[in-house]
């Protein structure tokens, strides 16, 4: 089953959510435009590898200037919450905050990916088994992704996602990740 993009950009700014085994996207190619004005010209890729599930994808999201169903929908799969196998969209700015701070540490491998949507119901475990969870966490809205770039010092990865000055950047030192997220601009260690 094809999507229109119309039907994609209802869907995505609706934040639905789907089973991970519906075949949304088959066959679509279409562009996003994206809401900002971007360089006409390159592309943004990301070379995710999903901890949990092990599924890879290498995959261009974003090209002459606007964003591509194809690439988002793929890295959508990829951060979907596995433990309730639902799908949901992940903020673009997100995924460019992502690609920005890989490009800073001039990472073309695979980003390893710890955490990426949460279903309410999923946050909800997780904070009652202790782990620390954010009630109103930005995972739950696709706006937050737990990382780690091996061979990369996770301090250089921290001082990398600071840099922007943008968004929240945690730094969990003893679990080995750093959390990068799109909310209001803010840091802290653990």
């Amino acid at each position: 089953m094809g999507i229109s993009r119309r039907q994609f950009l209802q869907w995505s700014t609706a934040a639905s959510i789907v089973p991970a085994s519906s075949n949304l996207w088959a066959g679509t190619s279409r562009v996003i435009q994206p809401d900002v004005a971007l360089p006409a010209t390159g592309g943004r890729a990301l070379n995710l590898h999903n901890v949990h599930t092990g599924d890879r994808a290498n995959v261009t999201y974003w090209e002459n200037g606007e964003y591509l169903v194809d690439g988002l929908a793929e890295i959508y799969l990829l951060m979907r919450d596995h433990r309730q196998n639902l799908i949901a969209p992940i903020d673009v700015r997100l995924l460019d905050r992502l690609h920005e701070t890989a490009q800073k540490l001039d990472h073309t491998k695979e980003i390893y990916m710890l955490s990426g949507y949460r279903s309410p119901k999923t946050n909800e475990l997780l904070m009652a088994s202790g782990r620390g969870v954010a009630k109103h966490s930005l995972h739950m809205k696709g706006q937050a992704i737990d990382i780690r770039l091996p061979g990369v010092n996770l301090r250089q990865v921290n001082k990398a996602a600071r840099a922007s000055g943008e968004g929240g950047v945690g730094y969990y030192r003893r679990s080995g990740f750093i959390h990068l997220d799109i909310g209001r601009n803010r840091h802290w260690s653990r």
